[in-house]
């Protein structure tokens, strides 16, 4: 589970009346809130006054889509709830990509936004939106709160939802009159959601069954994803993988679940995944699937994945199981509490000829790259990076070729290394969640691996690193076209790149303007210079790399192919 419920309010008989700003400002520091993100507006001047006296880190971005993403990118960095606040109207609106974003991915995040005055909901006042209902798809979930009497337990509820079971965001919207009007404080407030259960521990039956499952498999994979992080299962995992000599392959955000540089680890699956793992996942008689969901990026054609599998699914979310995939024995409930029963009851087996045919997968089919030549490859950027920082770095992505590169050629050790938009794939991510993710890790080296146009989206919050002292680092893998969307032109519109090349600005012009580093490589023999000064640096750090501008991003599953269906391997083959 993640995160824990919230302390109860203090007892009765140090009754105080306070605004319903107050009430939010103390409660969210009683909660252990101490950083947040947010850009102010008319409606929730009274909460900013509070907050202004709070023992809270208030981070002000230049976008509010920008903060909610900081938000997000803190929440997945510290396994805390991110909180982020807007104002009414556009202010609110601003935040539904980033609501959106850890909807998908099962971020923590709970936001407020600003709404006018009761008596006006409904009369299209200034700056007036329906954000309830226009958030409503994309929170777990969002209320608007009209008396102040329900404010601190619609707070410590809103925390508890978003914290618990498949954790994601929530939205408390408040109008203003609210946030000034008057309550007596101090008695119990007590939690009050009837309709709200969270399963955490499995069913004894179902884990035996699965590890009755595992012991008698010939050809098993774990297939894990995200939520091994959520729940912190990491150590749990790693034990049943070795255990039960197990090979594990991970979703672009379960990467880090288990060090890549076991023997077990197949790395990352899917469309633009390692050879080795999808056919392991084609040729396995069982699928053992541990916090992930089955999404199409990962299974290709859903009527041939894993044709001859049994499939375990181990999920928190009942609504996941056989949602996709029908699901042959299904464990609901905490993935951590799951894997440490399940490590009880599966034996180990060295199935010597499963493992043997894996290895030479790996052999044939690595993940490579034509190193033989004088222009700078993005795949030898991101190989290079991981080699000066060991491997030990927190890596922000954009969304793109970039952010598949990274997935390939960065080797992660570790839970909370990654930092990515999965599900929704949201370009713009990548340095606004560094900026959440410096804040929540500040002794940790963050670097946001990035594409210029997922770059462009959001730089404008490079000032809000330069104004917070937080030594963020930008690797721009800079090719000039809307990466992956250039790729797909290729190879099914006949190389016509209708828009997916636009000019570009002088990055490291623009990053001095900012008050940050600027650097610009063009030449191969200068990469190793460039990212030895940008990790030394102190200031937030863009380097502009001018990349191979038509390299593509292999193996590929075409949409609608079966995993074993896979495009370019006959070009790796050619490059080992």
């Amino acid at each position: 589970m993640a995160g824990k419920p919230p302390k109860p309010a203090p007892p009765a008989g140090n009754a105080t009346t306070k605004t319903g700003a107050e009430i939010v400002a103390e409660t969210l520091v009683d909660l252990g809130v101490d950083t947040m993100f947010g850009y102010t507006g008319g409606v929730v001047l009274p909460l900013f006054d509070r907050l202004f006296d709070a023992p809270i880190r208030f981070v002000v971005p230049r976008h509010e889509q920008g903060g909610c993403h900081m938000a997000d990118g803190y929440a997945r960095a510290t396994g805390k709830v991110g909180v982020v606040v807007a104002t009414s109207g556009p202010g609110a609106c601003n935040l539904v990509t980033g609501l959106a974003t850890a909807m998908m991915d099962s971020v923590p995040v709970v936001a407020f936004t600003g709404q006018v005055r009761t008596e006006l909901i409904g009369n299209d006042a200034f700056q007036e939106a329906d954000t309830t209902g226009i958030t409503r798809p994309v929170t777990k979930y969002n209320g608007i709160v009209k008396d102040v009497k329900d404010l601190e337990r619609t707070v410590r509820e809103a925390f508890h939802i978003a914290s618990t079971g498949r954790p994601g965001p929530v939205l408390i919207d408040l109008p203003v009159d609210v946030e000034v009007s008057k309550h007596q404080t101090g008695g119990n407030v007590e939690i009050d959601l009837p309709g709200y259960r969270v399963r955490e521990k499995g069913h004894a039956r179902q884990i035996a069954s699965a590890a009755a499952a595992i012991n008698k498999a010939e050809r098993p994979v774990l297939y894990v994803g995200g939520g091994i992080i959520i729940a912190n299962a990491a150590e749990e995992l790693r034990a049943v993988a070795e255990k039960a000599h197990l090979p594990v392959t991970m979703t672009l955000l379960g990467l880090g679940s288990i060090d890549q540089s076991r023997p077990e680890s197949l790395d990352m699956l899917g469309m633009h995944g390692s050879a080795y793992a999808n056919y392991a996942v084609q040729e396995s008689d069982l699928l053992i699937a541990v916090g992930a969901r089955f999404d199409d990026r990962v299974t290709g054609n859903l009527a041939t994945f894993a044709p001859n599998a049994k499939i375990i699914h181990v999920d928190i979310d009942p609504a996941s199981i056989s949602k996709n995939v029908h699901v042959d024995i299904p464990v609901v409930g905490d993935a951590k509490h799951i894997l440490s029963e399940l490590v009880k009851e599966v034996e180990y087996r060295e199935r010597k000829e499963w493992f043997a045919q894996i290895a030479e997968w790996k052999k044939k089919f690595p993940f490579t790259y034509d190193g033989n030549t004088d222009r700078i490859k993005p795949q030898y950027v991101i190989e290079e990076l991981c080699r000066q920082t060991k491997g030990d770095a927190v890596i922000t992505t954009g969304v793109g070729q970039h952010q598949m590169w990274t997935a390939q050629f960065y080797k992660f050790s570790r839970p909370r290394q990654l930092i990515t938009s999965g599900g929704l794939g949201t370009m713009g991510y990548g340095l606004p969640s560094a900026i959440g993710a410096q804040l929540g890790q500040p002794d940790a080296t963050v670097i946001d691996i990035d594409g210029d146009h997922s770059f462009n989206m959001t730089l404008m919050e490079l000032p809000t690193a330069v104004e917070n002292n937080l030594p963020v680092k930008v690797c721009l893998l800079n090719n000039g076209y809307m990466g992956m969307v250039r790729q797909w032109q290729e190879l099914f519109y006949g190389r016509r790149y209708a828009c997916s090349y636009l000019q570009n600005p002088h990055y490291a012009a623009v990053a001095e303007a900012m008050g940050a580093v600027g650097i610009t490589v063009e030449k191969k023999e200068d990469v190793p210079k460039a990212i030895e000064r940008m990790l030394a640096e102190t200031k937030p750090c863009v380097v502009d790399f001018r990349v191979e501008a038509e390299e593509n991003v292999w193996p590929m599953v075409p949409s609608g192919k079966s995993l074993d269906e896979m495009a370019g391997l006959d070009i790796l083959e050619r490059l080992i």
